[in-house]
């Protein structure tokens, strides 16, 4: 009977075992089935990518070349847009293609480039300017460009076809596979996708991209380097001594706009849940940024007083002739940007914000970056039109509150003078910015008057 016993317990435990083996089998075969099913998705997306980009940048190259031969305003601005936007999707799919940016950054520097000077040219052709020949010779210089960058995809494309370099590989190790691949190839591929923009340096123009724009001027970042500890010592003395409990550093940060050193601490009226924040500059030893919050228990003082105490306190630190614009109220703090004057003329992209305490008007924040990149003393052109002549092509329903001079910034980080019009039509509030120079209609911005606040989008 014992025998017997033993004998089905073996049978009973073989068939389990066999049964896991088909069930591994099974289960196994089963997630072959689903990787290999979704290599092939991933695969076919990576070759949709691929085949986009070079349509796309096919297009590109035809709507240059008839860019660089178009004799009149209206059709070049048909095309400079065309151009515009089959050289932003071609960034789109760029960005799908399974190599890592810092390979291909050159490449999508020059489609980045392409876009935005096809969109500053056509601005040209919209305001019926014919393009100069400087225009029509960087148009030439680009479309050869982009006639490389086209022949060097086709390629890639065939020797995708041909089983010369595959997806699969490039995916599995980014570097390791990669420059394999590329010593296997007999013809152009990734690897020199970008090596044929290595001689091209980009254009100098007044518009998005310029290497000029790029490595930007630090203007208001004034002053010798300092050390880690001088840094500290700066912050101490911001948040004061008596009222700060301790403050550690994080180091030297050097992957942003302005290099600093960053600290963070506790205060005596601090909230613990939102310890202090303070980034001070490698160069200068400027306050870059400061933040910390505390509860506000009423009230006191009111938006005017608010902006006083901050204007006072920008004077203390040397910083004089900033102007109140636009505020925003929360929770018994009230946020405001200062914009910097010259010759009463509004200077928006030297801004500094400040977090002002309604209570008893203690600075909880300020942000410079703005003002450290951009502030100047600037020899500001003449107007070449006048106000009552900027002001006739307005609409002629806006009812108009106040008027003056500004310089804003563009989306391409240059500046521009302009007369800055504030007026109402049907219960909205606008502020409509024409050059001063050229009469054109530079930009409108709609004002949100919010009860915590005074914004514009």
């Amino acid at each position: 009977m014992n025998k017997y016993l033993s004998t089905m317990k073996k049978n009973y435990l073989y068939g389990i075992m066999i049964i896991l083996i088909i069930i591994s089998i099974v289960l196994g075969y089963f997630l072959y089935k689903k990787n290999q099913e979704y290599t092939t998705a991933t695969q076919n997306q990576y070759n949709l990518a691929l085949y986009e980009l070079t349509d796309y940048v096919q297009d590109v190259e035809n709507y240059l070349a008839k860019a660089t031969i178009t004799s009149t305003p209206q059709h070049g601005a048909e095309t400079l847009t065309k151009v515009w936007r089959e050289a932003n999707l071609a960034q789109v799919y760029l960005a799908q293609l399974p190599i890592s940016s810092n390979e291909l950054s050159n490449t999508a520097k020059f489609l980045n480039q392409v876009s935005e000077y096809s969109y500053s040219l056509s601005r040209k052709n919209i305001y019926n300017e014919k393009l100069s020949q400087e225009d029509l010779d960087n148009l030439k210089q680009l479309h050869d460009y982009s006639t490389e960058l086209k022949n060097t995809l086709d390629q890639l494309c065939t020797d995708m076809n041909e089983g010369r370099i595959s997806w699969d590989e490039l995916t599995k190790n980014t570097e390791v596979a990669f420059a394999q691949q590329v010593d296997n190839l007999s013809a152009a591929t990734f690897s020199n996708l970008d090596e044929n923009f290595g001689e091209y340096a980009g254009l100098i123009y007044d518009g998005a991209f310029s290497e000029h724009m790029e490595s930007v001027e630090k203007k208001g970042l004034t002053g010798d380097e300092i050390d880690e500890e001088k840094a500290k010592q700066i912050a101490k003395d911001f948040i004061g001594q008596d009222r700060l409990v301790e403050l550690n550093s994080n180091g030297l940060i050097e992957n942003g706009d302005i290099q600093v050193y960053d600290f963070n601490g506790k205060v005596t009226d601090g909230d613990d849940n939102n310890p202090l924040t303070i980034s001070i500059s490698k160069k200068g030893g400027h306050i870059v940024n400061m933040n910390y919050n505390r509860d506000i228990e009423a009230e006191v003082l009111s938006q005017d007083d608010a902006n006083k105490i901050g204007k006072d306190f920008l004077s203390s630190r040397g910083i004089n002739n900033m102007k109140e614009t636009y505020y925003l109220k929360e929770g018994g703090i009230v946020t405001i940007n200062y914009a910097y004057e010259q010759d009463d003329v509004t200077i928006y992209p030297d801004l500094i914000k400040l977090k002002v305490a309604l209570d008893n008007g203690e600075i909880l924040g300020m942000e410079t970056s703005g003002y450290l990149n951009n502030h100047t003393e600037r020899n500001i052109p003449k107007a070449k039109i006048s106000i009552e002549e900027a002001k006739s092509d307005l609409n002629k329903n806006l009812e108009i509150f106040s008027e003056g001079l500004a310089i804003i910034p563009t989306e391409w980080k240059t500046e521009i003078l302009c007369y800055e019009f504030k007026g109402k039509i049907n219960e909205t509030d606008f502020l409509v910015y024409i050059n001063a120079q050229t009469g054109r209609e530079e930009n409108i911005l709609v004002i949100i008057d919010t009860p915590n606040g005074i914004l514009t989008q």
